[in-house]
């Protein structure tokens, strides 16, 4: 005589251990990159924003008073920052620095030390890896107008 084979049932207990296995592994995912998240990138670009936009639009008039253009490069371990005014001419400024990183994390953040070469100002970085980087510039005028401007980089090998 052959035994009959007992069907596996789904029990209440199957369900209950189902659905905190599910629901454990949904909120450690969400734990993990929330940690991730918060520890990679601060989200702060002021300390205060209402103090900031207080003075907005005087530093924003006072900069496009100054008729620069900034243009940067990359090449190699070098970072190149031109800054020129209304007639092409090369700005030597009191002081510049600035932080160099990617957008969404500040692991890779870098502030470099620039010399001004007669034409525009040399930090070396290191190699910069592939993909979108921000420069967040502040230069100060030789009348001392705060100059700010973060500017994109795209860099490619």
């Amino acid at each position: 005589m052959t035994e009959a084979k007992k069907e596996f049932e789904i029990t209440g207990k199957h369900v209950l251990f189902g659905m905190i296995g599910a629901f454990s592994v949904i909120i450690g995912v969400n734990v993990f990159m929330a940690v991730s998240a918060v520890r990679t990138f601060p989200g702060l670009e002021v300390k205060n924003s209402y103090v900031a936009s207080q003075n907005f639009n005087a530093d924003k008039a006072a900069q496009v008073a100054l008729g620069w253009t900034i243009e940067t490069d990359t090449h190699e371990e070098l970072f190149r920052v031109s800054i020129r005014d209304e007639n092409g001419d090369p700005v030597e400024v009191k002081t510049i620095s600035g932080t160099i990183g990617r957008a969404t994390s500040v692991v890779e953040d870098q502030t470099p030390e620039f010399v001004f070469d007669g034409q525009a100002y040399e930090a070396h970085t290191g190699k910069l890896g592939e993909g979108n980087w921000n420069f967040r510039m502040i230069a100060t005028a030789l009348d001392g107008t705060e100059f700010k401007q973060r500017i994109v980089l795209n860099v490619k090998h």
